[in-house]
């Protein structure tokens, strides 16, 4: 949900004669936002949670001898097949604006598949899961300790820093580059949470005072970061061109400080209100949405922006940061939210009309090859936007899903 609102929050239509021409990012224009993401960044605390539910499986599997490939395989086709859908559905809008000259897919183009990263990044860190599960059994925290090394090894090489002395210029030095050996932190950054949620999971760290040391570390480690030069934002790109994210840098594990932090700290209260079934119920309802929420959420702004138009809303009125901006904001996630519901309905209505299990293929080749083809139809949806990289990414993600599945 913090994913899905933020991402509203942050689609800026902007508006000539009533109509909807381009859109921007609320850190493009308003410059205290970037603060923002430091509570709206919560992919490490996806990651970290997942690599903690998912641990114990992987152990045993390793432990009997079973095929991690094939562990991994049925991940991967659990985002094939929603995936399908959604890309397809992209491609039907993109074909219907092609042919009756609409005009909304155009601003939106970018917006439609900019979330699909967080998959690329997801099905890549679960791939290399049994190597951190294989690492928390033999090195402990040492695992986590390894790869900080590792991200602030890079840091310092991107940064051509090599001494103490050059620590308070750091970061402005790390983000004025990019490409080559800065992608190294593509892998050490996020498998970071991955590492640190197994940990947890094998009680190697716990309780409150243990989380409220590991939050005091997020606020030191982030306000040591900026100072240092990162930037402050830990979504997107800042107004100078800089980012944290493309590719992570050292700058990012600050933020997973302080989620980690949070779940010691609120561990003990958040089970205690599991144990009420209603709010248990709640929660269990709303994560089998998760994926598709996720999925589908950015769909919500074409028909948003759309009905917006036609009551005559104002989505881009006043200046960043005063009252009739927040509250052209709240009339924007309102019509998103409005929109969402239909969507997620048809949604649901499809995904009860599918085989709702699946068997995952056991041949090495079919689940290599259908996890890279579902690595490149995200990928090239991601690069290209709705039109022409929907299309494209289709019929990729088609093959991935029947690769990935048993077909005996």
């Amino acid at each position: 949900m913090v994913v899905v609102f933020g991402h509203w929050l942050a689609t800026l239509p902007r508006l000539e004669a009533g109509r909807v021409v381009a859109t921007d990012h609320l850190l493009d224009v308003w410059i205290p936002a970037a603060l923002l993401t430091w509570a709206l960044q919560v992919v490490p605390l996806f990651v970290f949670v997942s690599a903690a539910v998912s641990a114990d499986g992987v152990a045993r599997r390793l432990h009997l001898g079973h095929s991690q490939l094939e562990w991994w395989g049925g991940r991967a086709l659990k985002l094939a097949r929603p995936t399908v859908t959604y890309l397809a559905a992209l491609t039907l809008f993109a074909a219907v604006a092609q042919f009756t000259g609409g005009r909304l897919l155009g601003p939106f183009n970018q917006s439609l598949t900019v979330h699909l990263w967080f998959l690329v990044m997801l099905i890549v860190v679960q791939a290399l899961l049994p190597l951190s599960v294989e690492a928390d059994r033999r090195f402990g925290l040492g695992a986590v300790l390894g790869l900080i090394a590792i991200a602030a090894a890079v840091d310092m090489v991107r940064a051509g820093a090599l001494l103490p002395m050059q620590w308070p210029t750091l970061g402005a030095r790390v983000t004025a580059t990019d490409g080559g050996v800065a992608w190294i932190n593509a892998f050490a950054v996020w498998l970071l949470p991955q590492q640190l949620g197994i940990a947890w999971k094998r009680g190697r760290f716990k309780g409150a005072w243990t989380g409220l040391a590991i939050f005091l570390l997020g606020v030191g480690w982030l306000a040591g970061s900026v100072i240092s030069g990162y930037p402050v934002g830990m979504i997107g790109v800042d107004l100078e061109g800089n980012s944290n994210m493309l590719p992570p840098t050292l700058a990012l594990v600050g933020v997973m400080w302080l989620q980690v932090g949070l779940v010691l700290l609120l561990e003990r209260p958040a089970r205690w209100l599991l144990d009420r079934e209603r709010l248990a119920g709640a929660v269990a309802f709303l994560g089998a949405f998760g994926m598709p929420l996720y999925l589908w959420h950015k769909l919500a702004e074409l028909p948003a922006a759309w009905l917006g138009e036609r009551v005559g809303l104002t989505f881009d009125a006043g200046n960043p940061g005063d009252p009739g901006f927040w509250i052209s904001r709240l009339e924007w996630i309102g019509l998103c939210l409005l929109m969402v519901v239909p969507v997620l309905a048809a949604v649901a209505w499809i995904e009860m009309r599918r085989r709702p299990k699946v068997p995952v293929a056991e041949s090495t080749f079919s689940i290599l090859v259908g996890g890279t083809a579902l690595l490149v139809g995200l990928g090239t949806s991601l690069v290209l936007g709705a039109a022409p990289g929907a299309a494209i990414g289709l019929v990729a993600t088609i093959i991935a899903s029947r690769l990935l599945r048993r077909t005996a």
